[in-house]
C-alpha cells in the first residue's frame, strides 16, 4: 500500500517488472492511496492525518502490517527471506505501508506491528515501491538459491 497515484512511468515500470518476477505464492499487489491535494490550505499536520484516515479504512485487516519508514528497523536482505519464509509458511499476508511525501502520520506508525527501514536515508516515497518489490524478489531468490542474489 503506498500513498501516490500518477507516478512516472519508470517508477510504475519499474515497480511492474519485479512484480510479474514473483510466483504465485509470493504475489505483490500495489494499493495506491490517493494523497491528499496540496492546494487546499492544510498544513503537513493536516495532510498526514487526512492521507493516515485514507490507509487506515483501506488497510486490510487480516494480515501483518509493515510501516516503512527511516527511523525503523533496518533488516538486512537474509532477514527480509527469513522473515518471508516464516509468512509463507504460517500463509499470512503482508501489507507494507509507505507514505507519502510527508511520510506516515504517527496513527499509521503506532497501528502497525513492525516499523521496517529500506535505508537511513530519506527516499522518495515513489521510489521506496521500486526497492521495496526488488527487495521482495530479491528474498524470495534468495530462499530459492536463484541466482539473482549474489553474495
Amino acid at each position: 500500500m503506498a500513498v501516490g497515484h500518477k507516478m512516472p512511468e519508470w517508477i510504475s515500470a519499474g515497480f511492474n517488472e519485479y512484480a510479474k518476477r514473483m510466483p504465485r505464492e509470493a504475489r505483490i499487489e500495489l494499493m495506491e492511496i490517493r494523497p491528499e491535494p496540496r492546494t487546499t490550505g492544510k498544513n503537513v499536520a493536516q495532510i498526514m492525518e487526512a492521507e493516515a484516515r485514507r490507509i487506515l479504512s483501506t488497510l486490510p485487516q487480516n494480515c501483518l502490517h509493515i510501516a516503512l519508514d527511516e527511523k525503523g528497523i533496518p533488516w538486512t536482505t537474509h532477514q527480509l527471506a527469513d522473515r518471508m519464509q516464516q509468512w509463507m509458511g504460517d500463509g499470512r499476508d503482508v501489507a507494507f505501508i509507505i507514505g507519502g511525501a510527508d511520510g506516515l502520520h504517527k496513527s499509521v506508525k503506532n497501528g502497525v506491528q513492525q516499523l521496517m527501514a529500506l535505508s537511513a536515508m530519506t527516499l522518495p516515497h515513489s521510489m521506496v515501491r521500486v526497492l521495496l518489490a526488488e527487495q521482495l524478489y530479491r528474498a524470495y531468490s534468495l530462499l530459492h538459491n536463484h541466482p539473482y542474489h549474489r553474495e
